[in-house]
């Protein structure tokens, strides 16, 4: 289970769920019986279906909610919808259950309606009421506000190989051709090396009858082993960068059905740009394009 990818939607949602269960256990009629008050909560025979229409589908779609957006792939329905959308509309019935508590009697009225003198709603039935429709409003603005879709954990920091920077970062320490007791241009690797001859990739030298050697032919420049590739741009670099929330990873041939979905609270690196979109590789080495890239957070 990816706990990374709840937002904070989803972690307010598992919050209101089990503040209704807290309620469910609180006084929700208060009886006056003379010798003393007596108290009914939502667990009591008398008041049996508040408990299944409120409490347990409660926690039954903030079940559905977690498990449509951590455990099942993206996309996975279930009678036409997403386990995330049933647990919505279970938390829309939720609310409605809540709001019409508040007129749900002890001891049907019969006759002059005089049953239920002594009865009062006690601090439970108000509660039920405020936690139910709380539960119903942040199970439908989970997914569409962008305060509440913001990850529920931070990112973690990105990966760092060998102890030094992320993949295309100067490795301290390492040194930089140019610099003081670094190997020079056109030297063996030592200060005051002699120039290597021209047939080994070195400077062309003068030639003894005039003029200047023929230089070697240029040799095509291969990726060193396990760096990341480069973009066609020379000034684009590969960075990490994580996702604010679920994206699709489309195939580099333009289809469009996802190769991948990037979940937030996850690494991955930006290996190219192309206009607007970036070509993205996972941990597990798939390359494919994010054509999305608004708020993401760099490494």
């Amino acid at each position: 289970m990816n706990i990374r990818s709840l937002s904070r939607g989803d972690g307010a949602v598992i919050g209101a769920a089990v503040l209704l269960l807290i309620a469910s256990f609180l006084p929700f009629f208060s009886i006056d019986a003379g010798s003393g008050d007596e108290t009914v909560s939502s667990w009591s025979a008398a008041l049996f279906p508040l408990l299944p229409t409120v409490t347990l589908a409660a926690l039954a779609a903030a079940a559905l909610i977690v498990l449509g957006r951590a455990l099942v792939p993206a996309g996975r329905q279930v009678l036409g919808m997403t386990l995330d959308q049933w647990g919505t509309a279970l938390a829309v019935f939720v609310g409605w259950s809540a709001l019409w508590s508040v007129f749900s009697t002890v001891i049907p009225d019969i006759g002059h309606g005089s049953d239920n003198d002594g009865i009062s709603k006690g601090a439970g039935a108000w509660l039920t009421l405020i936690f139910g429709l709380a539960f119903a409003v942040l199970a439908v603005l989970s997914s569409r506000l962008p305060a509440l879709q913001a990850p529920l954990l931070g990112a973690p920091k990105p990966p760092q190989p060998y102890g030094g920077a992320p993949y295309g970062a100067p490795q301290p320490g390492l040194g930089q051709p140019g610099q003081p007791g670094q190997p020079q241009p056109g030297g063996y690797g030592y200060p005051g090396a002699p120039a290597p001859d021209p047939s080994f990739g070195g400077q062309p030298q003068p030639h003894p009858f005039g003029g200047q050697a023929p230089s070697p032919a240029p040799q095509s420049q291969q990726p060193a082993q396990g760096q990341p590739p480069q973009s066609g741009s020379q000034d684009f670099t590969a960075f990490w960068f994580a996702v604010p929330v679920p994206r699709p990873l489309f195939a580099e041939d333009g289809s469009s059905t996802p190769i991948a979905e990037l979940a937030p609270g996850t690494w991955y690196l930006a290996v190219e740009q192309r206009g607007a979109t970036l070509i993205a590789q996972t941990q597990d080495g798939r390359r494919g394009v994010l054509q999305d890239s608004s708020g993401i957070q760099r490494g």
